[in-house]
């Protein structure tokens, strides 16, 4: 923390803590404490405006956040999330734990192979949509979207940020290589959770014989509108689907694939819908909240808390490599859930690159370890990770309090337990061979 004075840091840190105070107690709206500590953070000097706006809001998942939800936004008009959620559920009979297993199946897919924030913008109307009909209780579905989104993330480089960060970082290891060496730990511990929470809410979640025999006499296909607007809004968010699919190979980035398909549909569908009802319609709390918690971290950042939380981990290991990559699995994990996981991963990746020049030759457990925790730790609470948010910021629309403890109770444990898995993952596939 060179050039840094202590009262700058101590001030970071109350600012810092004061916030956090302020999401757990819910008193005030998220987004103006955040973006109050970060303008506060401005103001007391710690943050240059300019370094702020260029290096530690990440413009990238703020734009990829609102180009999805207006391509979500316009899809909706045409009750496209209606006929899907109602044809899901007919094959379920309606049923909510098959639902709630068929559901949590397709987000952690999806979440692996699209991105877990995209994944969650297009599925949460679905869920909202589904509880609704049926009349159950709304929270086992979003606490499963929002951990299997984060479990199902880890398991590919394009899943989850921390990821793309680390394959970006580390030239030798590509898609195949996160999907071959995470995978199977992520299968694990997808199974373990949804079994669990399975059984837990077997008894809670009912639904009347009124309710299910009212859906399985609905038409799905009476929810959709026919219309242009119908064909041109699912045409081009199949589009993007397919663009975020194609990324590796079309060597186009995420966030402009989904800034291409916004500005698209937005274009052709300028005379069945104005443009100003559609920006109306974006979650602009949850943007700012996002804007606002970016620049807290960046705070952390700036006076090199994060950086020493960083080389911390590594110092009391002693270069030992089991117990170096044990220390940065559970040192992410539980840290990732109370700060946001990219900056984190962002100051860990040098510091462990620096590893070599301790004679580490193979780093790739490390990796690995870097990924389960930062990824699995996002579950930890409700500002651990952005499908969080994101959930939560759905869920406040449709007037569904979403507190941060009856989370909390729920996502740590299931970190704790997928931390615990992990590092028996970790020690026989990687490790045992470095124990004498």
């Amino acid at each position: 923390m060179e050039g840094v004075g202590i009262v700058e840091i101590i001030l970071t840190c109350i600012i810092f803590l004061l916030c956090y105070i302020g999401f757990i107690t819910e008193k005030i709206n998220r987004a103006l404490i955040a973006c109050g500590g970060g303008i506060l953070m401005l103001l007391l000097g710690i943050l240059d405006i300019n370094n702020t706006f260029m290096e530690h809001i990440d413009w990238h998942t703020i734009a990829l956040l609102f180009s999805m939800m207006i391509l979500v936004s316009i899809t909706s008009q045409n009750g496209v999330f209606e006929f899907i959620a109602v044809t899901v559920a007919k094959k379920v009979k309606g049923k909510p734990v098959p639902l709630l297993i068929v559901m949590s199946t397709l987000t952690a897919i999806g979440s692996a192979f699209l991105d877990n924030v995209t994944t969650v913008l297009l599925l949460v109307p679905i869920m909202l949509t589904l509880t609704k009909m049926l009349d159950v209780e709304v929270f086992p579905f979003l606490l499963c979207m929002i951990l299997f989104s984060n479990i199902g993330g880890t398991a590919t480089l394009i899943g989850d940020p921390p990821n793309i960060m680390i394959g970006q970082a580390v030239g030798h290891l590509d898609f195949n290589d996160f999907l071959f060496n995470l995978g199977p730990a992520i299968l694990i511990i997808f199974s373990v959770v949804l079994s669990i929470i399975s059984f837990y809410y077997r008894n809670k979640l009912t639904v009347s014989q009124t309710n299910q025999q009212k859906l399985m006499n609905i038409d799905p296909v009476s929810y959709l509108k026919n219309g242009p607007l119908l064909y041109k809004s699912v045409s081009v968010l199949l589009m993007t689907i397919i663009g975020f699919l194609l990324h590796p190979i079309l060597n186009v980035d995420l966030t402009s694939v989904a800034m291409a398909g916004a500005m698209l549909l937005l274009l052709i569908t300028h005379n069945e819908q104005d443009a100003e009802e559609v920006f109306k319609s974006v979650e602009w709390v949850t943007l700012f909240f996002f804007i606002g918690l970016f620049m807290l971290i960046g705070g952390l950042k700036e006076v090199g808390i994060i950086d020493e939380l960083a080389r911390g981990i590594l110092y009391y290991t002693e270069g030992d490599l089991p117990i170096t990559a044990v220390a940065i699995l559970w040192g992410s994990g539980i840290l990732s859930a109370f700060l946001d996981n990219i900056p984190f991963v962002a100051a860990m990746i040098p510091v462990i690159l620096e590893f070599k020049d301790y004679g580490m030759t193979d780093l790739d457990p490390l990796w690995w370890a870097l990924a389960l925790g930062s990824c699995l730790g996002g579950n930890g609470t409700l500002i651990g990770a952005s499908a969080n948010v994101i959930v939560a910021g759905f869920a406040a629309k449709e007037r569904f309090h979403f507190s941060f403890f009856s989370y909390l109770k729920i996502g740590m444990l299931v970190v704790l337990l997928s931390l615990f898995i992990s590092t028996i993952y970790l020690y026989f596939r990687y490790l045992i061979n470095y124990i004498y």
